[in-house]
């Protein structure tokens, strides 16, 4: 199959900073050229000027709202035209574009990541409604969904997904060659400030471990930031927060890390993690992982082999975890090599998305 073959990687808001995921997994195509596409523009270090955005200013705001309304749009079946393949990101998302690319009998992938098939589809009122509605629209109109876990992929089964077209792909990361750094930082934090992520359970576990406290690193934006960070000075937590960094800067952070802790967990609008890619990247480096038992963690987390997985929103739990890593060395060092290992073996980007090409092959016929 020739490189010739264009597919269209959509995400309606193009693209933020915290995914690196649909850049990484679209960038390491070799069999078929990847066009990405939006909607709407975000300024981010994921972004860039070859993207191509159907609305790129609020002068479009009438016709971005004629699609989210009715799903349809001139401009967006122009954009499509010439495509061989339609690769949405988020249930939402596929529903915008899967009107335009039936019409013009372009077939479709969805990939579900988490929200999307979790709080989103349980809200209440018309807008529940809605959502629900056209989350059964792209089921029935995608080819193929793609779900990043297996509990992601029930979860897309539960709200009407016909289980023959649903399948469990990783998205997998880079395995880059290894190295090591003087360490900076005892735990390390990358994700999004808003409620599953756990950081405040994160936050009060760092303080549970008694005066020599850990040094740790958040890396990351969101709503939660500045409560989270008075939380942490009120605690006296010994913690830096570096706000969103690119993914070349969260690189170098997590490399002069000794762990990467990752406690999510159910908010309590049911919004649940997919399978946090910090999670791959950070053990594709070695850096063993303290985490919890929450929707696709323990596919990519191995407790006792890979990292150490406590139950959600167990603080005491969480803190054992981080302090029995810090005092010992060499399960730190066993922990990480396998992390990597492991990485390599099943989550490897190049891979997985050779994989995904197959994918996109039986599609197309």
């Amino acid at each position: 199959m020739s490189a010739d073959r264009r597919v269209g990687i959509w995400r309606s808001a193009m693209l933020g900073g915290s995914e690196t995921f649909v850049r990484n997994q679209g960038d390491a195509l070799t069999r078929w050229t990847p066009v990405y596409l939006g909607a709407t523009k975000v300024q981010s270090a994921c972004a860039r000027d070859t993207d191509l955005i159907a609305y790129p200013s609020k002068a479009d705001r009438n016709a971005f709202l004629r699609l989210r309304l009715t799903g349809r749009s001139p401009r967006l079946r122009r954009m499509l035209g010439g495509l061989d393949l339609v690769h949405a990101h988020f249930g939402g998302d596929g529903w915008l574009v899967s009107g335009e690319a039936a019409r013009l009998g372009i077939p479709l992938i969805v990939t579900v990541h988490g929200h999307d098939v979790t709080r989103q589809p349980a809200s209440g009122g018309a807008h529940g409604l809605r959502y629900r509605r056209n989350l059964q629209t792209v089921f029935d109109r995608a080819a193929s969904i793609i779900a990043v876990s297996n509990v992601i992929k029930s979860k897309a089964i539960g709200w009407g997904a016909d289980p023959a077209k649903v399948r469990v792909h990783y998205t997998g990361v880079p395995i880059p060659p290894f190295s090591t750094r003087p360490k900076r930082w005892d735990v390390a934090f990358v994700g999004r400030f808003v409620e599953k992520k756990g950081t405040d359970d994160l936050v009060a576990a760092l303080a549970a471990l008694g005066p020599d406290k850990p040094r740790a690193v958040l890396v990351g934006d969101g709503p939660l930031l500045p409560a989270i960070r008075a939380y942490a000075e009120r605690l006296h937590v010994n913690a830096d927060f570096l706000g969103s960094r690119p993914p070349s800067e969260v690189h170098q952070v997590l490399l002069q890390s000794r762990m990467l802790a990752a406690p999510s967990r159910t908010a309590a609008d049911g919004d649940t993690e997919g399978l946090p890619t910090t999670i791959m990247e950070a053990a594709a480096l070695g850096l063993p992982v303290v985490a919890t038992r929450h929707s696709g963690i323990p596919e990519a987390v191995t407790d006792g082999e890979t990292g150490l997985l406590g139950p959600e929103g167990d603080r005491p739990a969480l803190a054992a975890g981080i302090g029995r890593l810090l005092a010992d060395p060499d399960l730190r060092e066993r922990l990480g090599k396998q992390a990597r290992a492991f990485m390599e073996s099943k989550f490897d980007l190049v891979r997985q998305t050779d994989r995904l090409e197959d994918i996109y092959d039986q599609v197309t016929g």
